[in-house]
C-alpha cells in the first residue's frame, strides 16, 4: 500500500499536476463492508479489500490481479478527479470522476508492471463489462452519457481510456486532462460535463481522431477480432516468412443491445511473440514484432518477416478493443516447413 501511494504520486503529479495536500492516509475500517472511498487526503479502506490479501498468490499466478495496487491507485486518482474537479449532475457525470480514476490507476499499473503485463488488467475490465452489459435491465448508454452504471464508467472506461492513450498518445490525453483541470478545478457552478472534456480532447487530438473519439465515448462500439492461424516458413537466408490470417468485424449497438454491422478501417496492433501474452514468463524479450496494421471487415492475410520463428501471434493481443470474444485474439503458431 505504501509502495502504491508513492508510485501514484510519482505518476499522477507528473501526468496531471500538483496534489493539493501535504499528507495522504489509508485508513483501515472493519470488514462490515468491502469498499474503499476517497475523501480529502484520506482513503477509508475495508480490511476485506486488501489488508488480508496474500501477495504471494499474485506473484505465483499470472492470471491474478494485484487488487491492492489497483484500488489504491484508483482512490488516489480521485484526489484529482472528483476532488479537484466536480462534475455537473447530469448524464455522463461519472465519466470525469470514475473513468478518469480508472485511467489514473492504469497509468500506475503500467509504471509498476510494464506495458507488456497490462493485458491481464485490460482483459479483466473488458470481460467484466461484457458480462454486465448482458444483464442491463434498462438501457446501456454510451460512456459520455453514463448514468452511474458502474460496468460502463469503471470497466468499459478503463479499456476505452487505455486504447485512447495508445492511439493518440499518452501526452496528448494527459495534456487534455490537465487543460480540463486548469479550466474547472476548485470552481463552483456551472460545473463541467463529459462533453466539456471531449471538446478539449478533440482540440488536443486533432480532427484525424474525431471518428475514434465518437466511437469510444459517444457510441456503443463492439468488435469481433480473431486470429485464425499463423504459419512460419524458413527462408534460404535463415529468416522466416510469417503468414497470419485474421478476421475482423465491427458493430454499433443500441441501448437494448441490437447490433448493426458497420465498415471497419482501423489500425489495430498485430503481434508476433515467443510466449503467449499474459503468461507469467511474458515480457519485452518475448516480443518479435508488435505494430499497428490497417484492418478492415472480413478475413485478411498478413505477411511479415522475422529473424526467429514466432510461437504465438495475434490481433489486438493486449485487449484494447471492445472485443466480444477476446479469448481468440492470440493463436499458437505452426510450421510450414522450408529449407
Amino acid at each position: 500500500m505504501i509502495a502504491t501511494m508513492k508510485a501514484s504520486f510519482d505518476v499522477l503529479t507528473k501526468a496531471f499536476g500538483p496534489y493539493q495536500f501535504h499528507q495522504a492516509r489509508f485508513l483501515e475500517f472493519p470488514g462490515y463492508e468491502s469498499f474503499a472511498q476517497s475523501f480529502a487526503n484520506t482513503v477509508p479502506w475495508s480490511e476485506n479489500l486488501g489488508f488480508i490479501q496474500d501477495d504471494r498468490a499474485i506473484r505465483a499466478d499470472s492470471d491474478k490481479i494485484d487488487i491492492v495496487t489497483f484500488v489504491g491507485a484508483h482512490e488516489l486518482g480521485h484526489q484529482w478527479w472528483g476532488h479537484q474537479v466536480v462534475s455537473a449532475n447530469m448524464q455522463g457525470m461519472t465519466m470525469p470522476v470514475e473513468t478518469f480514476a480508472q485511467y489514473s490507476a492504469m497509468l500506475v499499473m503500467e509504471h509498476l508492471y510494464g506495458r507488456e503485463h497490462l493485458r491481464k488488467f485490460l482483459k479483466f475490465e473488458l470481460d467484466a463489462y461484457l458480462r454486465r452489459r448482458g444483464r442491463e435491465l434498462v438501457e446501456e448508454l454510451p460512456l459520455d452519457r453514463v448514468e452511474d452504471q458502474d460496468y460502463i464508467h469503471y470497466r468499459k472506461g478503463a479499456v476505452v481510456m487505455y486504447r485512447l492513450k495508445e492511439t493518440v498518445g499518452e501526452e496528448t490525453v494527459n495534456r487534455a486532462m490537465r487543460r480540463f483541470l486548469q479550466a474547472y478545478a476548485f470552481k463552483g457552478a456551472p460545473f463541467p460535463s463529459s462533453r466539456d472534456f471531449l471538446k478539449i480532447l478533440r482540440e488536443e487530438a486533432g480532427p484525424q481522431y474525431d471518428a475514434l473519439i465518437t466511437d469510444l465515448f459517444s457510441k456503443i462500439t463492439l468488435y469481433d477480432l480473431k486470429a485464425d492461424s499463423v504459419v512460419s516458413v524458413k527462408r534460404p537466408d535463415g529468416r522466416y516468412d510469417v503468414t497470419l490470417t485474421v478476421d475482423a468485424q465491427k458493430y454499433y449497438a443500441d441501448g437494448m443491445g441490437k447490433q448493426t454491422g458497420t465498415p471497419m478501417n482501423e489500425m489495430v496492433p498485430i503481434g508476433l511473440f515467443l510466449a503467449k501474452p499474459g503468461d507469467a514468463d511474458f515480457g519485452k524479450d518475448k516480443i518479435l514484432k508488435l505494430m499497428p496494421i490497417k484492418i478492415v471487415n472480413g478475413t485478411q492475410v498478413i505477411h511479415l518477416v522475422t529473424a526467429v520463428a514466432p510461437k504465438f501471434a495475434g490481433i489486438d493481443p493486449y485487449n484494447m478493443w471492445i472485443d466480444r470474444n477476446s479469448d481468440d485474439n492470440v493463436v499458437a503458431a505452426s510450421s510450414g516447413g522450408g529449407s
